[in-house]
């Protein structure tokens, strides 16, 4: 297999629709770049499969017999490629025709930047906090369970000009291979979440920069996941736990227990939102909710 400049790498699972729109302007984003897009589907429910085969036959498809998980899933496609940069994008993404572009003559021209993220903005075109975000020490992750965010997601700094950050979301985040063969791929611990948290924290650790840069994508958050439901609830705040684990095990036995506390809090809140949401249909039946979970 040739090297490539650059492989684009979408994990799919139940979002079909969302998936094709991400493939459309992921296509026009490479256009006249050494590119290629690489599709791992984690066993969707949906007809995912045969309408890539039939439909896209240009794209490099990874069918999965089952839901291996998101890390495990981006590196069976980092494993077969061979290209100097590769980019780790979520299927609920549209991405503006010059970002790609514009992110890969950042990182050429900056060599200790081992990965790059970019503005994310909401469907309303605001730009995501998550766009930006701080290590999780066990300062700032108790802070942000207190509600105090603004140290986690790095509020001080400015949205049109490339920073340097800690932590690159998962959601869109340009590696390049020299730093990930330094590093290594992604931990297989986390299925979903935190991943991206655990890998930014080692290219900091490995003498990398991680950089955010002002160049623009839409993420539909939310779309892909249903952030109020149990699972994501549970899997959200285990991810966390690996991570402290990992990182900060001289400590765990201090964290364990308001990490614990917080998975159970949220799980209750998620409830009672629920139960609410039940009410309100209830009430006003004809209201249209889109509470899909394609979790």
């Amino acid at each position: 297999m040739a090297e490539k400049k650059l492989t684009v790498v979408i994990v799919s699972y139940n979002v079909r629709d969302y998936l094709v729109q991400c493939i459309d302007s992921v296509r026009k984003a490479i256009e006249g770049l050494d590119g290629e897009i690489v599709v791992v589907d984690n066993c969707s429910k949906d007809d995912t499969v045969s309408y890539l085969q039939t439909h896209y036959p240009e794209v490099r498809l990874i069918a999965n017999q089952e839901n291996v998980g998101f890390s495990r899933a981006n590196n069976q496609a980092i494993r077969q490629s061979k290209s100097e940069y590769v980019l780790l994008l979520n299927p609920d993404t549209f991405v503006y025709k010059n970002t790609i572009s514009s992110c890969l003559d950042f990182l050429d021209a900056h060599p200790e930047a081992g990965v790059a993220g970019v503005r994310m903005l909401t469907s309303e075109g605001v730009p995501a906090p998550e766009s930006r975000r701080a290590v999780p020490t066990p300062w700032v992750a108790m802070l942000k369970m207190l509600g105090f965010t603004r140290r986690y997601y790095m509020s001080k700094l400015p949205w049109d000009e490339p920073c340097q950050i800690e932590v690159i979301s998962g959601a869109y985040c340009m590696l390049r291979r020299k730093a990930l063969d330094q590093i290594g791929l992604l931990d297989e611990d986390y299925f979903m979440y935190g991943e991206d948290i655990d890998l930014s924290y080692r290219m900091l650790r490995g003498g990398w920069q991680n950089w955010y840069l002002p160049y623009d994508i839409i993420h539909y958050k939310g779309k892909s996941t249903q952030k109020s439901s149990f699972r994501y609830v549970h899997v959200f705040y285990q991810a966390m736990l690996i991570f402290f684990r990992k990182h900060y095990g001289h400590l765990i036995f201090l964290l364990s227990i308001p990490i614990q506390t917080a998975i159970y809090f949220r799980a209750l809140l998620a409830l009672l939102q629920m139960m609410g949401r039940q009410l309100r249909r209830f009430v006003n039946p004809r209201r249209n909710y889109d509470e899909k979970d394609y979790t």
